[in-house]
């Protein structure tokens, strides 16, 4: 009895000291990543590598010799990668000790998943989104490949972490570092680009319209020369032909992306079973854009590619679904509930009216969601990766409001049980 109480003794004294619920998550989610990383570097084919991989690594050699920057889209749009990655082999020299490090990172930012979960919903959503997080089989995988995916995946929670910080506490601190880390964003990799401007979405809904409107009229000769300069930048660089090798490889890749995958109906970077055949009309007759004559005349085979893209983002098994089995009813039961989960948990936000205040969550999955739709989604889903972190918060509050609602009903019909009882035995 005695033993009891000082259990609870010290459950009420430390209860609400987080760093007891985020230690264990941690050693969790290292446990996971470290086992994986030394099992497949001590296996017979050694680190996984693609053909990106190999790519990034010969840019970064290269930096290391002669630091010669491009100004190709690969090489502007990925150059905080590039730069990152250059550091890390100049100063560590092995790839296995990039990865490591990479790993333990993407472990590590369990704590950044528990903070934000804790500061938009509660703390049994926050350990069960960090679980989630944790033991996800695609992070951890994916966290073993030299690739800009990861890491982006860590600044994109870096960068959400910040901004909460800024908008809560209004420190100028945060908020420089919220800046730096959301230019890092913009020249990281291209998802970044469209994922910031979900995230400055999340800021114009959170920050009132009037001292926002106040405080521009109070910096406006500020704001109108920052405005003109960046203006006279862009037009120099325009006008000396500077960006001429960034937006000829932007084109370039833009009509790899249209004659490769959408006019062949792909779904995924790579044909599958599960692809849309059409004939397309390949004629370029509006204002000679090659991209919107594409897009216009073949508007309707489009729109059912972007349906079997956005049905594609929910997971491979959409397509592997076998109900003519109990094993194959089994597995559906299993690959739906995340699904569920999801759906549930977004139901509950908007149902609880916290949808608004934790609307970053969804925004920075819609972010994801049309990169991959519109543009490039792997089917070993790679490009969703920086999505799955918000995505285990999402499931998390779902759980978490299945668990009141089930404490509820115990309660409630314990309660008339108990009752029962007692009237029972007092006859």
């Amino acid at each position: 009895m005695y033993l009891i109480e000082r259990i609870n003794q010290i459950y009420q004294r430390y209860k609400n000291y987080e760093w007891i619920y985020i230690l264990p998550l941690v050693v969790l989610s290292l446990k996971r990543k470290l086992e994986y990383f030394f099992f497949i570097l001590h296996s017979e084919k050694g680190l996984p590598k693609s053909e990106d991989s190999q790519w990034y690594l010969n840019y970064a050699h290269s930096l290391l010799t002669d630091f010669k920057l491009g100004l190709h889209m690969n090489d502007l749009l990925y150059l905080g990668y590039n730069l990152i990655l250059a550091i890390l082999i100049g100063v560590f020299k092995e790839e296995y000790i990039v990865v490591f490090i990479q790993a333990v990172t993407t472990a590590s930012c369990v704590i950044l998943v528990y903070l934000i979960t804790r500061r938009l919903f509660n703390r049994i959503t926050a350990i069960v989104a960090s679980y989630f997080y944790a033991t996800s089989w695609h992070i951890t995988v994916w966290s073993m490949y030299i690739l800009s995916d990861s890491l982006f995946m860590n600044l994109v929670l870096l960068n959400v972490f910040l901004l909460l910080k800024t908008l809560e506490n209004n420190n100028k601190g945060m908020g420089a570092l919220f800046l730096i880390s959301s230019l890092l964003m913009l020249v990281f990799r291209p998802t970044g680009v469209l994922t910031l401007a979900f995230i400055f979405i999340y800021i114009a809904l959170q920050i009132n319209r009037y001292p926002l409107i106040a405080f521009l009229k109070r910096h406006r000769y500020k704001f109108v020369c920052a405005l003109l300069f960046v203006f006279a930048a862009v037009g120099f660089l325009v006008f000396t032909h500077k960006l001429n090798p960034l937006l000829t490889s932007l084109q370039y890749n833009a009509k790899l992306v249209l004659y490769n995958i959408y006019a062949k109906g792909w779904i995924y970077d790579n044909p599958s079973g599960h692809d849309y055949a059409y004939r397309p009309d390949y004629r370029i007759d509006i204002f000679g854009s090659l991209i919107l004559s594409f897009l216009i005349h073949n508007w309707d085979h489009v729109l059912l590619l972007y349906g079997r893209r956005a049905l594609a983002f929910i997971g491979w098994w959409v397509w592997k679904t076998d109900i003519r089995s109990l094993a194959g009813v089994i597995k559906l039961c299993k690959d739906v509930v995340p699904s569920l989960l999801f759906l549930f948990g977004t139901y509950a936000a908007i149902k609880n009216n916290i949808f608004r205040k934790t609307s970053i969550v969804w925004l920075v999955i819609v972010s994801i969601f049309l990169f991959c739709m519109v543009l490039f989604m792997d089917s070993m889903y790679r490009y969703k990766l920086p999505a799955l972190p918000f995505i285990c918060i999402v499931c998390g509050y779902g759980v978490e409001r299945l668990i009141r609602i089930m404490l509820f009903f115990i309660n409630k019909f314990g309660g008339k049980l108990l009752q029962w009882n007692r009237n029972k035995h007092s006859l």
